[in-house]
Formats: structure tokens, sequence, C-alpha cells
């Protein structure tokens, strides 16, 4: 049952005054509340740290309630709730797997009337309490199995929104679609006779080739990159889909967004390889999760080194999806020499298409990690394993 005495003033200032101490120590001196226990004044902390970084409108708003940590580490950042939301409009929506509520809350902006199911009854009771308080009023609430919800609705619904969870009965973590709940390649049948366009979140480390082979009717995969980290893939489905999807690649930056699109299919493009140049590019994460490698080089006006290596190089500087360096120096790998230039170093050090481990070379060369420099071990266009050393643009 939903406690909203912890939204009182008094239980309120506590919070704030305890939000930066050591949270086993103040567990263990207990609650000063009647009404309030520890235990949800832990949580409610542990919630404000998380959203301050993950989620800052619900983190401004001083009415919202968080629900234990599991749920707010599994759901969706700000950032990529408000990506999803550019993604679908319509009269009415559907979230047949709602958590916390952040997808639900940024996509129903776009949508006339949203329906929100979760299964967690008491998830589900936080989430109605934070839309309200959000004044998401077009946010129906439904606890209980999102796929009954759907089916038993006597109407059709421009989007269907599932993030599956993906653990299953012994808390393991899973990636397959087939292995999450629910299981949404075996229910595509019933949720295409409610709706025809569907939108999955998955996790990052599924493989691309296998998802599109599961759920059959992809138009679209998003690989979404906060910072150059792959935090989710995005599938959009229509049942009326022919053609090969397509793949568009997001990495947000504090300062900038970059993005890469192209089709899911083997590049047609005669790609052209070189030495190094005055410029060597690496291609951020979301890129390098796509395996769009030769679309880059024919959209960004660059060369590659090695089929493999997936480094990119330029006379001229180029607006780069990834990181820019400009090369100082360029050396072939031999152990001799290398060994007296690496003296006492210090260098940020990255592997291509190089058979020997990041690790094993700080270990070789005595090299600690840190510092301005940057060191590109990888494989030239003839097969010649080389050491780049730049400077970051």
């Amino acid at each position: 049952m939903l406690n909203k005495a912890i939204l009182s003033p008094e239980v309120s200032k506590f919070i704030e005054k305890n939000l930066k101490k050591d949270l086993p120590s103040l567990i263990l001196k207990g609650s000063p509340f009647q009404n309030v226990s520890i235990q949800e004044i832990a949580t409610q902390i542990k919630g404000l740290k998380i959203a301050e970084k993950k989620f800052p409108e619900f983190y401004k708003n001083p009415d919202i309630i968080y629900p234990p940590k599991l749920n707010l580490e599994q759901t969706s950042s700000e950032v990529t709730a408000i990506y999803k939301a550019s993604l679908i409009k319509g009269e009415s929506g559907i979230d047949i797997t709602g958590g916390l509520g952040i997808d639900s809350y940024f996509i129903s902006k776009n949508f006339d009337e949203f329906h929100y199911c979760e299964l967690n009854e008491e998830l589900a009771e936080v989430a109605q309490h934070n839309f309200q308080v959000l004044k998401a009023d077009n946010i129906v609430v439904h606890p209980g199995d999102g796929l009954k919800v759907l089916n038993e609705f006597k109407k059709n619904f421009d989007w269907v929104y599932t993030d599956p969870a993906r653990r299953d009965d012994h808390g393991g973590k899973v990636y397959k679609f087939e292995d999450c709940e629910p299981n949404i390649p075996k229910h595509l049948k019933m949720i295409f006779q409610n709706s025809g366009n569907l939108l999955v979140k998955s996790s990052p480390i599924l493989d691309i080739t296998a998802g599109i082979q599961e759920l059959r009717f992809v138009k679209e995969v998003h690989i979404i990159a906060v910072r150059n980290e792959v935090k989710e893939l995005l599938w959009i489905l229509n049942k009326e889909l022919s053609g090969t999807p397509v793949i568009k690649t997001m990495n947000f930056e504090i300062e900038r967004i970059q993005e890469l699109s192209g089709r899911f299919e083997k590049s047609k493009t005669e790609v052209k390889y070189s030495s190094p140049k005055a410029y060597l590019y690496e291609p951020n994460a979301a890129i390098m999760k796509s395996g769009l490698f030769d679309l880059v080089s024919e959209k960004t006006g660059t060369q590659k080194l090695h089929q493999h290596s997936h480094l990119y190089t330029s006379e001229e500087l180029k607006d780069f999806p990834g990181r820019s360096f400009k090369i100082i120096d360029i050396k072939e790998f031999k152990l001799s020499e290398l060994k007296r230039y690496f003296k006492s170093k210090k260098a940020n050090i990255t592997t291509r298409n190089f058979p020997e481990t990041v690790e094993n070379i700080r270990k070789k060369f005595k090299i600690k990690e840190g510092g301005n420099d940057y060191i590109f071990f990888t494989t030239n266009m003839r097969n010649e394993k080389i050491v780049i050393f730049c400077n970051k643009v």
C-alpha cells in the first residue's frame, strides 16, 4: 500500500537533510517517525539520488514517490524516453509493460489518450500517483497483465509499446525476445489484431540479426547510445511490413547528437582503403553495434585503414560520428623500438583488429593509464601491425 506520509513536510525535510549521509548508518538509527519506516525513507533517498541524473523532470517534482532501487535501475533514462516519444504519436496508445512509467509519461505527451499497464500492483500504484502529480491526465492506469488488458479492449490502438522484463524466474538476465516476459514473438499475432504498430525496447546486448529474425515484422532498429555507451535497442514493427529494415544510430553527447542511418544489408559501396593520413577517427558505440562500417566511410568522406580495423582516416578534418584525433606519429609494431619509445609513458590505449589486449600492452610496455596522449594498436591495409600516436581533436 502506497504510504503518502513519505511526502509530509517533516519527512521531506528529514530526507533532504540526510540525502548525502551514509545510508547504512542512517538505516541503523531507525525512523524518527511513527507513520513512515526507515526502509521507506531509504527507498526514497535512493530514488532521489538516481533520479537526479537519470530523470531530472521527476527529480524536480517534490511530490514524486520512488519504488525500490531495482525498478529504478531497469527503467529508461529521461534522454532515451524523450527519444522514444519522438518516434510515435497518435490518438491512442498503450504501454503493456509500464514499470515506473518513465516511458509512458513522455510517450503519452504525443497521444490524446494513453494506457499504462503493470503486473506489479504496488508499482502501478506508485506510477498512478506520479502521473497525477505530473498532471499527465490523459494516462489511464491498468494494474494487471498488459497483454490481457490489450486483448480485452474493444478498440484499435495507433501504437503499442513494450519493454519486456529481461530476467528469468531465478533473477538471471536473459536477452532473446522469446526468453523475456512477455514473449513478444509468441504474442505478435494478437498484438497486431489490436494495433498495426509496435515499438519494442530491448537490451543493448541483443544481436540485431537475431532480433530481426525473431520479430519478423521489423521496419526500423534504433541503436541508442548516451555518451558513447549503448543503452538500448528500439524495434519498430509494422504488420504490413515489406522490405529491408532501416538501422538508425544515435549517440547523445553533452553538446551534440551524432546520427547515422542505413539499410540492414551488405553495402554496395566500393570501400576505399588508405594508410593513415593526417586525422584518425573511431566510430561511436552505436555505430560499432550497428555494423554499418562501409556506410560510415561513404557518408563522411573518409577511408578505412583495414576491412576489419574499423578505424578511418582523412587528410582534412571531417565531421565524424565518433572520436576524432590528430595523428602525431606512426610506427611499426616492433618490440625493440617501441620499448624504448614507451619508457615511463602515460597514455590512453585502444586496440582495433590487433592480437594483443590493452592489458597485455600496458604490462609489456609499462604504459600507465590516462594523460592526453592516445595510442591505437591496429592493422593497416597491408596487414601490417602498426601503432598510431594521436592527440584528441
